[in-house]
Order: C-alpha cells, then sequence, then structure tokens
C-alpha cells in the first residue's frame, strides 16, 4: 500500500504559485532582436539580476589598521571574562621576571670578567619569558592573524614563524625543493631560517605566439610552479619574513642547474643573478631593495629542445662581510655553487632562504639571446638514434 500524506493548505498554494510562475516563463519567447514578448501579447516585465552579495569583514591590514574588539560584551559570559582576567595576571607575573632577569643580565655584564655561557642562558631564558608574557592576549594573536604583526616584539615574530613553519608554507617549500631534486643537485641539504617569496609580473595574455604580461600587477609565485619567459624578463621582487631582531648579512645566488653542457653532454650551472652583502632583519623593509648592484641579473632563457629548467633563487647567511668580484656574462656558465659556498665561507646549516620555479622555452626566449645576450640562439634536440646495419646499406647482399 502506498503511505499517504495529508498536505497543508499553504503547500497547496506554493506548488500552484509556482506552477503558474513556470507556465508563465514557458509561454515567454525572444524574437530575433533580442525583444522579449508573449503569446497573448502582453508585455512581459525585464528580468533582474541577482545583486552581488558584498562581504561585512573591512579590509585589514598595515595600511588599513583595525583594532581587536571583545566577541563578547562584559558580563555576558563571566567565564570568559574570567578566562581574560586570569590571562592578564599571568602575564603580569611573567613581566616582573623578565625585569628581574634584565637586572640580572646587566649585573653580569657589569663583572669584569663575565661568564659568557651564562649571560647566553639568561638571554635565552629572556626572549622565552618575552614571548610568554603576552602570547595569550587575544589581541596579539588576532593581530598577527589578520597582518598587523609588529616584527619589533618577540611575541609577534615567534607566531608568525610558528605560523610559517606549522601552517603548510615551509612545507610546500621543502617539498617541492626535495620533489624537483633542487636537493641534492644544487646544494646536498638546507634548512631555511627565514620565509622568502619572489613575486613576477602578472600574465594578461596568452592566446598569441607570445605572452604579454602586466608591468604594473606583480603576483605571488608558488613554489614549482611553470612561469613564461616572458615573465621573467625584468628581475623579480623578493620579499622576506625575517625573525632576528638583529641586523645579518645574507648574499643572494639565482642559478640555473639545467643549462646544457654541450662538451660532456650533460648539464651544468648557469649563474643569472648574484648579490652578497644584503643587510636584513626583522624590521627590513620589503620589497628588498637594490639587489642589482653587484652581477646583474640575465633573464631565464630556457633553449628550445631542452626539458623544463628549475630556477633557484637562494639566500645564504654571511659571517661577516665578503669581498665578492663581479661575474662577468661570459664567466657564468659552468658556476659551481659548493665551490662558492666554500671560498667564502657561507654555510647553508646555519639557516637562510630558498625558492625555485620551472620554465620552458616560449617565443619570448629568442629575444633575450639577440638583446641581452648578443649571441645566436641554440637548438637542442635528442641524438640520432644508432643504425646498426648503416655499414651494410649500399652492398650487395650477395656476391
Amino acid at each position: 500500500m502506498l503511505a499517504l500524506r495529508r498536505v497543508q493548505p499553504w503547500a497547496v498554494g506554493f506548488a500552484q504559485r509556482s506552477a503558474t510562475k513556470q507556465v508563465a516563463l514557458a509561454s515567454t519567447a525572444v524574437d530575433t532582436d533580442g525583444s522579449h514578448s508573449q503569446s497573448s501579447g502582453e508585455p512581459v516585465a525585464p528580468q533582474k539580476h541577482p545583486r552581488a552579495i558584498r562581504t561585512r569583514r573591512p579590509r585589514i591590514s598595515l595600511q588599513h589598521p583595525r583594532e581587536w574588539n571583545r566577541p563578547l560584551a562584559f558580563g555576558v559570559l563571566p567565564a570568559f571574562d574570567e578566562a581574560l582576567k586570569v590571562i592578564k595576571e599571568d602575564s603580569m607575573a611573567l613581566k616582573d621576571e623578565v625585569t628581574a632577569l634584565e637586572g640580572a643580565i646587566a649585573r653580569e655584564k657589569e663583572t669584569p670578567q663575565p661568564d659568557q655561557h651564562a649571560l647566553r642562558m639568561m638571554e635565552d631564558k629572556l626572549r622565552i619569558l618575552e614571548v610568554q608574557s603576552e602570547i595569550n592576549f587575544p589581541q596579539v594573536r588576532w593581530k598577527c592573524a589578520n597582518g598587523m604583526a609588529d616584527m619589533s616584539k618577540a611575541v609577534d615574530r615567534h607566531l608568525l614563524e610558528q605560523r610559517w613553519r606549522k601552517e603548510g608554507a615551509l612545507d610546500l617549500l621543502m617539498e617541492r625543493i626535495h620533489q624537483m631534486k633542487v636537493v641534492p643537485d644544487v646544494l646536498p641539504d638546507i634548512h631555511p631560517s627565514l620565509d622568502l617569496r619572489v613575486n613576477f609580473p602578472k600574465v594578461k595574455s596568452n592566446a598569441g605566439l607570445q605572452a604579454t604580461v602586466s608591468k604594473a600587477v606583480y603576483e605571488h609565485v608558488e613554489p614549482g610552479v611553470f612561469l613564461l619567459p616572458e615573465q621573467t624578463v625584468e628581475p623579480p621582487k623578493i620579499y622576506t619574513t625575517v625573525f632576528h631582531p638583529e641586523e645579518r648579512l645574507y648574499t643572494l645566488l639565482m642559478i640555473d642547474p639545467d643549462f646544457p653542457d654541450e662538451t660532456n653532454k650533460t648539464f651544468q650551472t648557469y649563474l643569472h643573478w648574484l648579490q652578497p652583502n644584503i643587510p636584513l632583519s626583522s624590521v627590513s623593509p620589503s620589497p628588498v631593495p637594490n639587489l642589482n648592484t653587484h652581477t646583474a641579473y640575465i633573464p631565464p632563457h630556457p633553449q628550445r629542445g631542452t626539458n623544463y629548467h628549475r630556477y633557484t633563487v637562494l639566500l645564504l647567511p654571511q659571517h661577516s662581510r665578503l669581498s665578492i668580484h663581479m661575474v662577468a656574462k661570459d664567466k657564468r656558465t659552468g658556476f659551481d655553487v659548493r665551490a662558492f659556498m666554500e671560498k667564502h665561507g657561507l654555510d647553508k646549516n646555519v639557516g637562510g632562504g630558498v625558492h625555485m620555479w620551472r620554465e620552458v622555452w616560449s617565443e619570448g626566449v629568442p629575444a633575450v639571446y639577440k638583446e641581452i645576450l648578443k649571441t645566436a640562439e641554440p637548438k637542442f634536440g635528442r641524438m640520432p638514434k644508432a643504425d646498426r646495419y648503416g655499414d651494410f646499406r649500399g652492398k650487395k647482399r650477395y656476391v
């Protein structure tokens, strides 16, 4: 038996109105000139386009700052008010410890022979206490999550570093670095300690033979993606998020480990860019300025007939200021990254930054050879298959 269900009167009315509306729409016809007409001759009301839904969330950044507001007014939820009270009391107790430890450090430095090991231990503890004294405040976490971090504060630096290390950005970078064999082809290992980001012009159109790019609009490059040679004609904008407050020196390298070596029928490294003695700290401006004053940037130019090229940017920490000679255009082929690091005392194990992307040949590469390199463009291909019977061809089969 069929189960019957009583239909409410309002449902019947809704169904009748829906059916009437569908019949009216079905009887509407569209003329060839685009005007609407109805079989009965009555005019049809113009269709209304759906209104775009605006988001109520304001733009929040350092350029458009906002202040944190309590999600609940005082007295609405006593447990929330008590939690904020406990956080504030804990912060005040930790700040008292910070003040006492700062005094102990100052007294130790005033002694004739200060204990350096004890000083380092106290300074490390001081940094931990400074972070713990403010890390639980909701307004501190809210500002860091909305792009308003103050990099002069230890707690903000700590929160941004934890976000970079634990929320996927560093994992994606290291995944692409190892998947594309940048490690170990370029370096045997690398341990990034700062967030290095690369921005190139955005592609406006890629319909013709040669792509057109926007000179004003730059976009973030995800590690490992493919870019067009037309995008990389000009030097990229280098952004860094550094987590140490003191100023340190770095060396910027951009290389291509997939440059053809015709003599040995293999690949070699080509140096595209070199800039030593870059001062960086947590409050350094971004993008990093004055990066093209040493060994000038040469755009990527993947050769026709070769596979994709892995263009790698390295930001290597220095121990002191370096005196490095500029590398001429004809001396960039066969650049040895490991020998360069060993010669100048650059240690990959103490941190730094890394980024990479890929490119293949396109219609924009010949212009790089003609206008910048001033050489003829080479063309490569697969070696012809060996003919095992070539020596016997043309000879008489039967004598």
